[in-house]
């Protein structure tokens, strides 16, 4: 009998976040190359005739260089399967981001050795906060200068309220990094680059006579930190780490792949293995429960030659066989799973089996969406992934009038998969619907896969409305006869959203009609991405 539990607990499912150009997608790539999945290293800002990241599949991140969606690696480590999955840095994609770290039990927070905690890394973090997701900090880019390391423990404390337990320690400062001191293993590791950073980063294990004579002054000053750190005990407290109270801490530069495979192996030893997942009801669904998954993303015609559209699955119970018909919670009708397969950035396998943590993509999932849950057995529905409140509106329209099929299944394809919020009126008609996004790239993205994917380039007229509410059916004629306001239809859910020119216009309509219905749209305001 195959023990569901065990397989589970050699399951490390994580996200790498941070604020853009912290050097994200560079660590996912450096992870997977020292995980031995990849034989060589590309770069987003690396130099003409360099690879592109693995994880940034699509054409337009390759041109931008930066992440603009999720990408799912699956790789094995030291006898474990690891699900990473690498998210969108830009702000304007922290929806994209959410969703994800809705599916993961540990997060990697990248800090940028010079820049520190930046605004997006601290929204990130504020909704690892909120889901009780561990966090451990990789100071990142130590072979550029930088900030102190000591000032840099001191500022992840006040603004997250972690207590940092540096796991590793830098030899040298920020921009002459030597190698570092593994604080557990009581050794010191020194750092050769290799060309371009391109293959695995030279290590030697130093014994302290040879670092005294090798580093010299480094290694002392390195010494005095690391004897300062255990005096006033700064060390890891898996406990503590677990019930989000600390973050371990390692220094490294994902670009020169120095410090990449400490970080594998602190996954190994330090990030949770799957957990039993709460339902809508808070009860939680045991691992050895039958099959249960989450639907966290779902993407569209990542392979060119057939068009099909993959959703990924967070599996958080049960054993996931390939074939096996399971019900869709949502609409309660039945799910057949005979396209499944494991994905590798754009690359995929046919994957027969899964256990809880990993990531499944089932093919041709038409019916999904994210946050929709899928189960065998006992039914179970867990919390939807709840959607964030757009600041920006515009009207679309297909250029060529010829082309208006493609556009109106463009235009629901990446609806469905939440790339843009879709809100429609019978005023405006089908072909001028209203786009609501978190941010303005996103209408860039939209643009983009409508004129290479569904081949109908769009026009976009931008609209004066800044913000949203939820508002019902009661409210929704007093509404749209305001000026500065105007009531449409979200086709994810089917929600009434009134959007307003500002916050004046719309607390003016609230205080001469105080009946009206309007909600914000995320009540939890630690959840808000921007």
């Amino acid at each position: 009998m195959i023990d569901i539990t065990g397989e589970g607990g050699r399951r490390r499912t994580f996200a790498v976040i941070s604020h853009p150009d912290a050097g994200k997608s560079t660590m996912t790539e450096a992870l997977a190359l020292h995980a031995s999945a990849i034989t060589q290293a590309g770069a987003v800002h690396g130099k003409a005739g360099r690879r592109g990241v693995t994880s940034d599949w699509m054409e337009i991140e390759r041109s931008r260089g930066i992440s603009i969606t999720s990408a799912a690696l699956r790789f094995d480590y030291r006898g474990h399967v690891f699900n990473l999955v690498d998210t969108p840095g830009h702000a304007d994609f922290s929806e994209d981001t959410y969703r994800v770290l809705a599916a993961v039990d540990c997060a990697v927070m990248l800090i940028d050795a010079a820049k520190g905690m930046e605004p997006q890394t601290m929204k990130l973090f504020q909704v690892c906060r909120h889901r009780r997701i561990p966090v451990i900090t990789f100071v990142n880019k130590w072979d550029r200068p930088g900030r102190d390391a000591l000032g840099l423990l001191d500022e992840i404390e006040d603004r997250t309220g972690l207590r940092p337990t540096p796991v590793t320690w830098p030899i040298g400062a920020a921009g002459h990094f030597l190698g570092v001191i593994d604080r557990p293993a009581g050794r010191a590791v020194a750092y050769e680059r290799t060309p371009g950073g391109a293959t695995k980063a030279l290590t030697r294990e130093l014994t302290d006579e040879q670092a005294r004579a090798e580093l010299g002054d480094d290694w002392s000053r390195a010494g005095e930190e690391v004897a300062l750190l255990s005096a006033i005990g700064a060390d890891h407290d898996q406990k503590t780490f677990e019930a989000h109270e600390s973050t371990p801490v390692l220094f490294g530069a994902a670009l020169s792949n120095f410090g990449v495979a400490r970080l594998l192996d602190a996954m190994v030893e330090l990030a949770p293995p799957p957990a039993p997942r709460a339902d809508v009801n808070g009860v939680g669904r045991p691992l050895d429960a039958p099959f249960s998954g989450l639907v966290f993303k779902v993407q569209a015609n990542m392979d060119r030659a057939h068009r099909d559209r993959i959703a990924f699955v967070r599996v958080c119970s049960g054993r996931f066989e390939r074939g096996m018909v399971l019900t869709h919670a949502a609409t309660g009708r039945p799910f057949a799973t005979k396209y499944a397969q494991s994905v590798f950035g754009q690359d995929r396998t046919t994957l027969d089996e899964a256990y809880p943590g990993d990531v499944v993509g089932l093919v041709n999932a038409g019916a999904l969406r994210p946050g929709d849950t899928l189960f065998e057995g006992p039914a179970v529905t867990f919390p939807p992934i709840p959607s964030f409140a757009p600041e920006h509106f515009a009207v679309a329209r297909v250029r060529d009038s010829g082309k208006s099929k493609q556009f109106r299944r463009g235009i629901d394809q990446l609806d469905a998969e939440g790339v843009i919020q879709v809100l429609r009126s019978d005023l405006r008609g089908d072909q001028a619907p209203v786009l609501a996004a978190v941010g303005p790239m996103q209408f860039e993205v939209v643009q983009h896969r409508m004129a290479a994917e569904f081949g109908a380039e769009i026009g976009l007229d931008r609209l004066d409305y800044t913000l949203a509410r939820r508002t019902d059916a009661a409210s929704a004629p007093a509404l749209d006869r305001e000026r500065g306001c105007e009531v449409l239809t979200r086709a994810g859910d089917q929600a009434l959203l009134a959007l307003f020119t500002d916050q004046w216009r719309m607390r003016t309509i609230a205080r001469d009609q105080p009946g009206l219905t309007l909600e914000p749209l995320i009540a939890d305001t630690s959840q808000e991405p921007r």
